[in-house]
Formats: C-alpha cells, structure tokens, sequence
C-alpha cells in the first residue's frame, strides 16, 4: 500500500469514527432529554383531602365453577353506572379512556361497550347541543394516525369534541428504541392508507408502517375516567368491547374533589390542544370518608408512604392485573416480614385478548415475593376462564383507618415513574365504614372461592414457572423492552 493510499484510508477512517462518535453523542442527549425531560405542567399531580359521606364501590366479574368454565356468570356493572352519569348530567360530560372500540377477533358475544357509550354521549350532545361533552382518549384508538375509528367519527359529526393525547409531550420509556425513533423515524409521514394488519384486532382497520414505529415507543394516556356536574368514577375498565369481560373496580365519588380531576384532565386537554374543562360549583363539607385525585408517579408515593406505615397486626388485601415495580415489590416483602398481614390476587398473565402469554411480570415477582418472606405472603391466581383479572387496587387496614388505591395503574415501572398517564383515588375510611367492609368482602368472596371458583391456588400456575421466564424477565427490565 502506497503512502498516499495509507493516508486516504486513515482520513477516510478518522471521518468514520468521527461520525459515529458524533452519531453516539447526539443519540446519548436525545435518550437523556426524552427520559428526563420536564413534564407538562399538571402531570403527576396530588390533590388535596376532601371530605365527603359517599364513595361507591362497584366491580366487574366473570367467573365460573371451575377452570373449564362450566356455568360462566358475567356481573357487570361499572359501564351501567358509566351511561347513568351521562343520562343524569344537566352541565357538562368529561371522558378519559384508553381503550375505545369494538374490534376484536373470535366468535364470544362481548357486550358492545364502544356502541353504546358512543350512541350515550350522541344522544345527551344532540338533546344539549350547548353541553360541552370532551372525549379525551390515546391515539391507539386512531392507530397512532392511520385512522379514526367509527365510534369517534360518530361522536365528532355531532359535536362531541375529541381529543387524541398528545405523547410526544410525555416523556419516553423504552430509551434505546425511541432514541432512534427520536432522530431518524418521527419524521416519516405518518399519514396515508394503512395497509398492515392491526395489531389489536384482525377487522380493524389497517395501519401504516410510521404508525407502527410510533406504536413502539409503547407510552400511553391509560386513565380511566368520567366526570360529570355530579360525580366521578374512576375505574380499571377500558370501554372496550373486548374487555367487556375482564374483572374490573370502579369508585364512584362527589364532592369537591370533581374538580382535582377536572384540573388534572384539563391538563392533558391543553396540552393536547383540546379545550379547557368546566368545574363544579361545590363547597369543602364534611363526611367519613377523605378522598384524593392522584396520578403518574404520585400514585407511587402515596402507597410507598402508606405502605410504610404498616405494623405488625395490620392488614393488605391487593387485587392486580401487573405487578413489577421494584419499591413496590420491596414494600410489601418487608410488611410481611414485619407481620402484616398480605394477601394478593392476581391474574396469571396468561393470556391477552385470546394470546398466550408467558407469565410475565407476575410470575417470577411472585416467585421472589413468597421467596423473601418465607412463605408468609399469600398470594392466589385469578381463575381466568375469559378475559384477564384487569382489577388495580389495594385495600391497607391498620388500628386507624383503611386505606384504598384504586384506578388504572399498574405496578409497573411504564405506570407509576411518570411515562403513561394514570389516575387513582385515594380514600381514608373508617375500618367500620361501609365501604371497608364492602371492599373487603369482595376480596374475601374471591379468595375463599365462596360461591364459584374466582381464584386458583398458587401451584396452579407457580409451578409452570422456570428459569427462560426469569431470564427473559430479567433481560426486559434491565432494556427496559416491554409492554408493562
């Protein structure tokens, strides 16, 4: 190799690296800044305490007598008491839902959730065309821009006013993925006719390959919300008609703290370029039961800090569709160890929306939780025979008072440090308040297994656990590559 040949290839390789280096710094500073990067102005927000004499519990649950599914009962009531909002509100409508349409793959005769909400909120917006009614949802239900699904389209042609989250603003989960996402992808035109199937659902419409790269940045406006002049319910029910049957929890409230939650969504509107929300005209009163409006990474202090409060004596009941977040795992081994009592249900994670699933996150959390306590964590297996145990909250007695945390989080990582949008009420009950007791006995129907079979022992599926779980699980966290 000649001299003059020798110095081209150097310069041509100090470029190369040059570039790369250039390329690595630039890739480095995006991941940073979509990691950290400030949060709109009211997420992750905290509401104060309000006082007021009703909170309502309500559940859906499908069970049957075993794990064949011999004589499958489905109670369903959240989405009854959804419509009976809508129908009884005189001055505005106020929805935030994930999940919003009746795409689904199969032959099961689902309840048709995305219809009749939709055909509700038509009816109240044509007999109040002055009424604003705002459908705050995630793109997922426009395929991340290749479409806009019936339902909407309904909605928007009589004047209810849609707002699609605006994600870009959240910060981003999954950094060695969205950091290329970041630089090189965002920019393709996400518009044109789709023409990939829909992940979601064989029927539903098609989607482009930009949507798609967009869908793997796997960030969500998950709440589940409504709110009217005279109440809230905040639930883990998706208006889906495919998760018509999964096991749900709703609370229903009044009072002052309306208007917390209409802050808090006003947020997401704004930022989102949607409209600012009306609010309620209700003065502080008083009332057995405290509630708070709590979301995002506030959710996760406030369950840390009652979580620590647990004595010896106390007790926690926790019904979960997800559990992984490690302060979370780590508070409640250190409860049992100290004597509280804990008793947890869980889905199995076995299948979604008629797709295996390998058992992850629960499986080997549960496997380390009984691990570290000796044994002294009860946890049962949701008896899934359709559907999942999509239920999100937790009930914690101690001498004072019960505590509960119920909504759309997870406990997961995507849930609670401030990358989806999540909403939980906190209530401070008396132990003798109706809805302690009545929340307990929920737990209780379904643990003893009192009138079908609702939970399975932890055998039934612990024992299925190996090592490729625990390694792939320890492989998604430390990528941070997963959809929980």
């Amino acid at each position: 190799m000649t001299k003059k040949t020798s110095n081209s290839w150097s310069k041509r390789k100090r470029i190369i690296m040059g570039s790369i280096g250039v390329f690595a710094l630039i890739y480095i500073a995006v991941i940073l800044w979509h990691t950290f990067k400030p949060l709109p102005e009211g997420v992750s927000y905290a509401g104060e305490l309000h006082k007021t004499d009703t909170v309502e519990f309500l559940t859906d649950l499908t069970y049957a007598q075993d794990q064949d599914g011999t004589d499958i009962v489905h109670e369903n009531n959240i989405f009854d008491e959804v419509y009976t909002m809508i129908d009884e509100a005189e001055e505005f409508v106020v929805v935030d839902f994930f999940m919003f349409d009746g795409y689904y793959d199969g032959e099961k005769d689902f309840p048709k959730i995305a219809d009749t909400l939709s055909t509700s909120l038509v009816n109240k917006k044509t007999e109040n065309p002055d009424m604003p009614i705002v459908f705050i949802t995630d793109p997922i239900n426009r395929g991340y821009g290749s479409y806009e699904n019936e339902w909407f389209k309904k909605m928007r042609a009589s004047g209810v006013e849609i707002v699609y989250t605006d994600l870009d603003q959240l910060r981003d989960s999954i950094p060695i993925y969205s950091g290329l996402y970041r630089i090189f992808f965002q920019w393709f035109d996400i518009g044109g006719e789709g023409w990939i199937g829909n992940a979601m659902a064989s029927e539903a419409p098609k989607m482009t390959i930009a949507s798609y790269m967009e869908l793997l940045n796997i960030k969500a406006n998950h709440r589940k919300a409504v709110v009217t002049d005279k109440d809230a319910l905040i639930t883990s029910s998706n208006s889906h008609d495919a998760s018509g049957f999964h096991g749900n929890i709703a609370l229903k409230v009044t009072g002052p703290v309306l208007n917390d939650i209409l802050e808090a969504e006003e947020a997401v509107s704004l930022f989102s370029g949607g409209p600012k929300l009306p609010r309620v005209d209700v003065k502080e009163t008083d009332g057995q039961y405290e509630v708070q409006y709590v979301t995002e990474s506030k959710i996760l202090d406030a369950l840390l800090a009652d979580l620590a409060e647990t004595k010896e004596g106390d007790k926690i009941w926790l019904g979960m569709f997800f559990v992984a977040k490690r302060d979370i795992v780590n508070a409640l081994i250190d409860a049992s160890n100290r004597g509280v009592d804990v008793n947890i249900i869980l889905d199995p994670n076995e299948n979604s929306f008629g797709q295996e699933k390998s058992g992850l996150p629960n499986r080997p959390v549960v496997y380390e939780m009984v691990e570290d306590t000796d044994g002294k964590m009860k946890v049962r297996w949701y008896n899934t025979v359709i559907g999942q145990y999509h239920t999100k909250a937790i009930w914690i007695q101690t001498n004072e008072h019960t505590i509960i945390s119920s909504g759309s989080a997870n406990y997961t990582e995507r849930t609670l440090d401030d990358y989806n949008l999540e909403a939980n009420l906190r209530v401070i009950a008396p132990n003798d308040s109706g809805l302690a007791t009545e929340m307990e006995s929920y737990f209780e129907r379904i643990w003893n297994n009192e009138d079908a079979m609702y939970t399975v022992d932890l055998e039934e599926f612990q024992d299925n656990y190996t090592w490729w779980q625990r390694w792939i699980y320890t492989i998604q966290k430390f990528m941070k590559f997963t959809t929980y």
